[in-house]
């Protein structure tokens, strides 16, 4: 699959607000936004467009796209599976989102970053009910325990992402122990459990077209 490889630091100062693609980085004045909180490009710092309609609906699409990782062709398989599923399209999209194992393990903050979850999974350091999963769009389910390998639990890159994460809180849907490094999943993501700035209806009156 298709994967973007260029410097992610030009991802958030395309969208122009931090993504936290580079885990603490983005938390230091190394942060490209705090350095250079312009566009990329040789005239994204004098050419400032005025985005309206369509723009603005690509620009919440692209941010949602880039903030979890994932690209175009998946991203609008969670929109159909969104469209064709009960209730309100946008939030079942969130959702879905959410629930992906690389997301969840970032959340849990066993990764700085969910390029970093989306490594430990595909690396074979994760378990889900007992059994090892490697594909980071598995989508957990209500009840289900997420553990790390016994092997893999004292990894220097676990211990400091939790280190760092003390401060970060939990989302509801999630409980964790640090002690045994097992997490698990207490229902369903809420609208509310997703605390970044994304308006989800622009996505779904953009691909709705």
């Amino acid at each position: 699959m298709a994967r973007y490889r260029d410097a992610v630091c030009r991802l958030c100062r395309r969208e122009g607000l931090k993504l936290f693609l580079k885990g603490q980085r983005c938390l230091t004045d190394k942060c490209a936004i705090e350095k250079r909180n312009f566009a990329p490009g040789q005239h994204g710092k004098s050419r400032k467009p005025k985005v309206v309609g369509y723009g603005l609906q690509l620009r919440e699409k692209q941010k949602a796209r880039r903030l979890y990782g994932i690209v175009e062709s998946q991203f609008r398989g969670y929109f159909e599976d969104a469209a064709a599923s009960k209730g309100i399209t946008g939030e079942a999209l969130l959702q879905m989102l959410e629930r992906r194992l690389d997301n969840v393990i970032y959340r849990l903050g066993l990764a700085p970053s969910r390029a970093a979850a989306r490594q430990l999974v595909r690396h074979g350091h994760i378990r889900v009910a007992d059994d090892k999963v490697t594909i980071p769009s598995y989508q957990v389910v209500p009840g289900q325990e997420i553990a790390v390998r016994e092997s893999s639990r004292q990894m220097p890159v676990m211990e400091r992402s939790l280190d760092l994460a003390g401060g970060r809180s939990l989302p509801s849907w999630l409980q964790f122990d640090r002690a045994t490094m097992k997490g698990k999943v207490l229902s369903l993501p809420k609208r509310e459990d997703v605390n970044f700035p994304l308006q989800e209806q622009m996505i779904v009156e953009l691909y709705s077209k």
